[in-house]
């Protein structure tokens, strides 16, 4: 198991010195709305490349009315990790004490998360699950991020051309074959991570319902991943429509996920709200079963709200199957009742509110 035995917040959102030493064990963070446990857990998820649970800029995490930026400070049985912005515009990172690229915290910590936006998974727009999936492709494949980002650099360099109404094929086709280099590794990642979804839920015994999980393009079809030279010609073919666009409409930017309720073979667009709530938390624990099967080790687990929405067995069901993985989950709640049955298991931590500063203390 990966899991962190200390945390410092400094100056960062609404806690302007924070430490934990959970030593390895769960924490349950519990406190009114609004008293920053939340804020506990977007910290754990700068442990990880890209911009967090709320997917915030780096300036938006540092604690008014000092303005002096924010750090994070976690340490693992292995490693001690630093993140941190000094400025707002951008975040720096050290791994045992040297500086490092963001993508090699991928290569030390998996963490992965349920957030309370995320309940809109299946209602919202496309593009929210395939940030949905990333993050999973990401956990199994930490070359998935770097992929990402030389595909949407690309992308925007051949929009420009398009909206411009550049004609040179010589252009296009450098930035084309750049598209198709990353973009085939993100859609073969995307590919990977729905297989191990679909293993992992077929060979648990579980009280959440399966997800059935398809890749779709545009058009509802399902997709298969390409090749490099297949995506590049797919976008060399597209260049006239795009033209007329003026934006690609070709590439896995334009992928699709869909899910369905394999219990009753609905949509889970169609699905209840329970019944939503209930497939998110079946492939979060499908993608710990499946990073702990990769032997990259069991992910630490950001459950926001989590038992909020949750009946009493839902929701030792659900502790059940954490502690049975062996995962490290950080969870948050108002009230230490929701998590009756973990005393023995989790550091129960208070969060309060006091002249605007978040303090975190011991239990009552």
């Amino acid at each position: 198991m990966t899991a962190l035995t200390r945390l410092t917040l400094s100056h960062f959102r609404s806690h302007r010195l924070t430490r934990l030493v959970p030593g390895g064990q769960s924490v349950v963070l519990y406190g009114p709305n609004g008293a920053g446990k939340t804020n506990v857990l977007e910290a754990v998820s700068m442990l990880s490349p890209g911009r967090g649970l709320r997917r915030a800029a780096a300036g938006d995490m540092v604690r008014t009315p000092e303005g002096v930026g924010w750090k994070v400070t976690a340490a693992t049985a292995a490693h001690r990790i630093e993140t941190w912005s000094e400025d707002g515009n951008g975040r720096s990172v050290k791994i045992d004490d040297k500086p490092a690229p963001q993508s090699a915290l991928a290569n030390l910590l998996a963490v992965v998360w349920l957030v309370p936006t995320m309940d809109r998974l299946w209602t919202e727009g496309a593009d929210g699950r395939r940030r949905f999936l990333d993050r999973i492709a990401l956990s199994f494949r930490p070359s998935h991020g770097e992929a990402a980002l030389a595909y949407e650099k690309a992308m925007r360099e051949r929009n420009r051309l398009l909206r411009d109404q550049v004609s040179d094929a010589h252009w296009y086709a450098a930035l084309e074959a750049q598209m198709a280099r990353a973009g085939s590794e993100i859609e073969t990642g995307r590919a990977e991570a729905v297989e191990r979804l679909a293993e992992a839920q077929a060979g648990a015994e579980t009280t959440f319902p399966r997800a059935d999980l398809t890749l779709t393009d545009p058009g509802g079809e399902p997709c298969q991943p390409r090749d490099e030279l297949a995506l590049a010609d797919a976008l060399a073919r597209s260049r006239a429509a795009d033209l007329g666009a003026g934006r690609s409409l070709v590439g896995p930017h334009r992928a699709d996920l869909h899910g369905t309720l394999a219990t009753k073979g609905i949509d889970a667009r169609d699905a209840s709200t329970g019944e939503q709530k209930a497939l998110l938390i079946s492939l979060v624990l499908a993608n710990t079963r499946a990073l702990t099967a990769s032997g990259r080790g069991t992910p630490v687990l950001l459950l926001d709200e989590v038992a909020a929405h949750l009946d009493a067995d839902r929701r030792a069901a659900l502790f059940d199957e954490i502690f049975a993985l062996g995962a490290q989950a950080w969870m948050t709640g108002t009230g230490a009742e929701l998590f009756e049955g973990l005393e023995e298991k989790s550091q129960f931590l208070k969060v309060k509110e006091v002249g605007g500063v978040s303090e975190v203390g011991d239990a009552d």
